[in-house]
């Protein structure tokens, strides 16, 4: 069974590895969507895997830390592609949330990608 929370926040950002000429280059922002997923079995005492209000004591947190921020100067976001932002949102709650599965993070409603761990 999977369960997810979802969480939000407005970043900027700019991708300095991109070539020149490419729009990306330029700093600009999104309304980031990054969504936590936990794989398990549900326990037969309370019926969930998790607790969502444990999810979100544990990532909201680091969601404040994002928002409204220039992600290029989060150490180790220098640069803040949505694959880099996912492997780094991961490597900040994997410690905190045992049955994590996936961070899935969407830089517009279109675009996004998963991140599963190593």
């Amino acid at each position: 069974m999977y369960i997810y929370k979802e969480f939000r926040f407005e970043a900027a950002h700019f991708m300095p590895k991109m070539p020149e000429g490419n729009k990306c280059r330029n700093l600009h922002g999104h309304s980031y969507r990054v969504k936590i997923y936990i794989k398990g079995e549900v326990n037969n005492e309370n019926g969930m895997l998790i607790d969502f209000g444990e999810i979100k004591r544990i990532v909201s947190p680091l969601i404040s830390e994002l928002d409204h921020s220039l992600l290029n100067d989060k150490i180790g976001l220098e640069n803040p592609t949505s694959e880099n932002l996912s492997i780094w949102i991961w490597n900040k709650i994997i410690s905190n949330i045992s049955l994590l599965s996936k961070v899935e993070v969407c830089e517009t409603c279109t675009s996004g990608c998963i991140y599963e761990g190593k």
